[in-house]
């Protein structure tokens, strides 16, 4: 089993590689879960100690967190010279988040949003995978461009900032709420490491189970690893759901798109020094699938100020539809590209 590139149990095979496996698989499983609960704890209590909206907070400081593992892997591929699979991931995650996360909080809780703060979030989003596709339409996204994903970015931090100041608590309680400071940031910084760890075991230790008992490696592709890349969101969407915290869970959604679209891919050009190419099948199919989903997902919500459980069956309609098309090409049943 390889975790963060590290291989371990390798002088194991058979059953004893299968046990161990599963020792992991549990591990992972029970870290994912406790660290859903310190992370989404201590960054709601950190958003009702401030006042800053939670669907601010989920947008920025849980957003950066439930990311940091693919940014992490997305720098070290363009580091390695494998930068060209940058786009790819990024659009393929992206739409797991919109269509199968979202869904499910949407089908789970649907509620109201702020309008013009969700306008700006969710137009910025939809702006920025537009934008990638018009980009990247001849065949490659050139580094010139990453300077119009960053000003998205930089535009969607400052919308951050403005409505965050704006409300901003400034009472009695502030005195108070300081001392627990430190242990509600060690709180947040153990649950992001305890999800993102654990993520990487229930990953790793999941395509071992499944090669062991005989499943094949493109089911897997599509399966395990798929759900890997958006684990994070996914138990931190989860616990939202379960602690009644939706607009935290919108929220980091919505910042971890734009973060992957506008952040993760500039950098990754800038480290590798050239335009980022663009597989015909990301610009014919991957690229309008996520456009569709961005546009179910955000445009309904800003006319109607709130959302809508059906938003959430279409979306997880899309993904299923998606997944099915996408399993069918490596099949070769569909041709995609």
């Amino acid at each position: 089993m390889e975790f963060f590139g590290f291989t371990f149990f390798d002088s194991l095979e058979g059953r004893d590689l299968l046990l161990a496996a599963a020792a992991v698989f549990i591990v992972g499983l029970i870290l994912t879960i406790k660290g859903g609960d310190w992370f989404v704890d201590s960054a709601s209590w950190f958003a009702e100690a401030t006042g800053i909206p939670k669907f601010v907070v989920g947008a920025t400081i849980v957003s950066f967190a439930t990311t940091l593992p693919e940014m992490l892997v997305s720098v070290r591929a363009a580091m390695n010279g494998s930068a060209q699979l940058a786009i790819g991931n990024a659009i393929g995650s992206v739409t797991a988040n919109i269509t199968l996360i979202l869904g499910i909080s949407l089908l789970a809780m649907a509620g109201v949003v702020k309008r013009f703060a969700f306008f700006v979030k969710g137009g910025l989003l939809l702006a920025a995978i537009v934008g990638l596709t018009v980009l990247s339409w001849g065949g490659a996204l050139p580094i010139d461009a990453v300077r119009i994903l960053g000003a998205i970015f930089v535009i969607f931090m400052i919308s951050n900032v403005i409505e965050g100041r704006k409300n901003a608590k400034n009472d009695s309680k502030e005195t108070y709420e300081k001392r627990k400071v430190p242990g509600k940031i060690i709180l947040f910084v153990l649950g992001t490491a305890a999800i993102v760890f654990g993520a990487e075991f229930l990953v790793s230790s999941g395509k071992t189970i499944a090669s062991g008992i005989g499943i094949s490696e493109t089911i897997i592709g599509f399966t395990v690893i798929a759900l890997g890349t958006s684990l994070p969101e996914l138990v931190t969407t989860l616990t939202a759901i379960r602690k009644k915290e939706n607009s935290l869970s919108v929220g980091n959604i919505i910042g971890a798109n734009i973060i992957d679209t506008t952040l993760i891919l500039p950098l990754c050009a800038v480290i590798g020094g050239k335009a980022l190419p663009v597989d015909r099948v990301n610009l014919i199919f991957d690229f309008p699938v996520c456009i569709a989903a961005c546009a179910v997902a955000v445009i309904p919500t800003i006319f109607q100020g709130k959302f809508k459980k059906w938003q959430g069956r279409v979306l997880l309609a899309i993904y299923a539809l998606y997944m099915l098309f996408l399993v069918l090409n490596e099949l070769g049943i569909v041709a995609l590209g």
